[in-house]
């Protein structure tokens, strides 16, 4: 960001892998998709979600429960209950993990192979669009 602006990311926000957060105002239980890109002042309101690979320009104020995608990013559509509901359990699984990671923490050596007793892991949580193909 530039000198004197702030990256302000409110309780739940979640962001994605490869995502830029340059100078901006990400609101409560928002998402931003990986590689996405969130310019300067920007206020993005809260429960909002950015598409993977979107551009949000510089100065931007994007109203609550807005879902964006585009380069640049449109406003889509109104983000649902429903996706609020699977975007805050993915975020809870996310911050999930350091503590897990820690109670199970050991020195190790590394894999040589893959055994053949290694359990297949469980599916915790579905993508939105299979969670969406289920239902129509």
């Amino acid at each position: 960001m530039f000198p004197g602006v702030t990256v302000l990311l409110k309780e739940g926000a979640h962001i994605g892998h490869g995502a830029v957060i340059h100078g901006a105002t990400i609101g409560k239980n928002c998402l931003i998709g990986m590689n996405s890109v969130i310019m300067d002042n920007v206020e993005l309101g809260d429960e909002c979600v950015v598409g993977a690979l979107s551009l949000v320009k510089a100065n931007e104020k994007i109203a609550p429960r807005s879902l964006m995608m585009g380069n640049p990013a449109r406003l889509v559509k109104q983000v649902s209950d429903e996706m609020i509901t699977w975007k805050t359990a993915g975020t809870r699984l996310y911050q999930a993990l350091p503590a897990e990671m820690q109670e199970q923490w050991e020195p190790c050596e590394p894999l040589r192979e893959i055994p053949h007793d290694r359990p297949v892991q469980e599916v915790l949580y579905k993508t939105w669009n299979s969670i969406k193909d289920q239902s129509e």
